[in-house]
């Protein structure tokens, strides 16, 4: 039976599982649900696979933990599968946004980012064993933790990576292009500390901290770079404690997204350098830089190709993109190794209320990740080298 076969007949227990998940509610900022929802995934997965070689749980403190499971393959290898289970929808959305499926399109709080592309990746596995395809072994590595920025989770992810033939990131996909470049991103804040006075009977014995500031936020502005890649968006602002005081505090939050690794250095040059005109004012920068650019490495150059080749062996148009946001991907490409990103639903709507699945790409979407496993098993893959 061919593999699109099955993952089309395999697709309305799919579509029960996409439910399961979607409904357990796992905001990245609340552990006690994390905690629930991981332990209802893992009874999932064991339902699904079976019990596995190994498993380990790393307790994440006051971050979702990390849960991670490795099965065994019928060839040399294993191949790093990264979900993760955490989304950015408060408790409580799924009363006004339920689960649906009407006209071919599932809506829900996290179903297109991520827990459909996490059912993708379960099935895949499933699906080769119940084929009797060929396949290196599979970890899965699910982390609660990613839509804060993978702060607990990044050393995991960094860890294995380094033991295994290629990483699946199975993130949601931009209209079915699969993610081959990510840009960076850091995230800082900006604090000023003026000298307080009367506005009104002192104007001049003050040094305000938000007029400060506001000098400081047009020349971050100023920093992006538009051919490089390189945006600088000052999204929160504040300060101030009343309309006639000069303001003693103000502070700024930054997004900084760089596609050159070469930005890195340039923005903390501009970071380092901020001075206010008022030598009164203080300011302090805090923040650092969260994850690195994903570049396509050639390691991730040779296992892009052999996706291609997979496509191209059933039928199927594959494509790639470079998209803004980041992802755990970023972290492996950054060590320069093997990683393709994207590899889950086609959909739209991440982070929004317009969030949705099209139900039609699934069977494909799993039948690439069985196909992609089945030729990272054959001799020849070019991968085979582990690290």
């Amino acid at each position: 039976m061919a593999i699109t076969t099955w993952a089309r007949l395999a697709l309305p227990a799919m579509l029960d599982d996409i439910r399961t998940l979607v409904e357990l509610e796992t905001h990245s900022y609340d552990k006690a649900k994390l905690n629930e929802g991981l332990g209802t995934i893992r009874e999932l997965v064991l339902d699904r696979l079976g019990k596995p070689d190994q498993e380990v749980r790393h307790d994440g403190g006051r971050f979702g933990d990390v849960l991670e499971l490795t099965y065994p393959g019928t060839a040399p290898g294993t191949v790093l599968m990264l979900c993760h289970y955490d989304t950015v929808w408060p408790i409580g959305t799924l009363a006004d946004w339920p689960f649906t499926i009407t006209g071919g399109r599932i809506s829900g709080p996290g179903v297109f980012d991520m827990k459909t592309g996490l059912t993708q990746a379960i099935w895949a596995l499933r699906g080769l064993r119940e084929l009797g395809l060929p396949h290196p072994g599979v970890m899965y590595l699910l982390n609660g933790d990613e839509e804060m920025g993978s702060l607990f989770s990044r050393r995991r992810i960094e860890a294995v990576s380094a033991d295994v033939m290629a990483s699946l990131v199975f993130e949601a996909s931009v209209d079915g292009l699969l993610k081959t470049a990510r840009k960076g991103v850091g995230l800082f804040e900006v604090t000023a500390t003026g000298v307080e006075g009367h506005a009104g009977l002192d104007p001049y014995a003050g040094a305000s901290a938000i007029h400060a500031l506001a000098e400081l936020v047009t020349r971050l502005a100023s920093a992006g770079d538009r051919l490089r890649g390189t945006t600088v968006n000052v999204g929160l602002i504040s300060g101030g404690t009343g309309r006639n005081v000069a303001a003693g505090h103000a502070q700024c939050g930054i997004d900084v997204r760089v596609a050159e690794p070469a930005e890195v250095g340039r923005i903390d040059e501009v970071l380092a350098g901020l001075r206010p005109s008022d030598p009164r004012v203080k300011v302090s920068v805090t923040g650092g830089w969260n994850r690195p650019p994903m570049l396509q490495n050639p390691p991730s150059l040779r296992l892009w190709e052999l996706a291609l080749a997979v496509a191209a062996e059933h039928g199927w148009r594959l494509g790639q993109a470079t998209v803004g946001g980041a992802s755990d991907g970023n972290f492996v490409s950054a060590l320069g190794r093997p990683v393709l990103d994207g590899m889950g639903a086609v959909g739209d709507g991440a982070h929004a209320r317009h969030e949705h699945v099209l139900v039609e790409h699934i069977p494909e979407r799993t039948a690439l990740a069985m196909g992609l496993l089945t030729a990272l098993g054959r001799p020849g893959s070019g991968l085979e080298r582990l690290g």
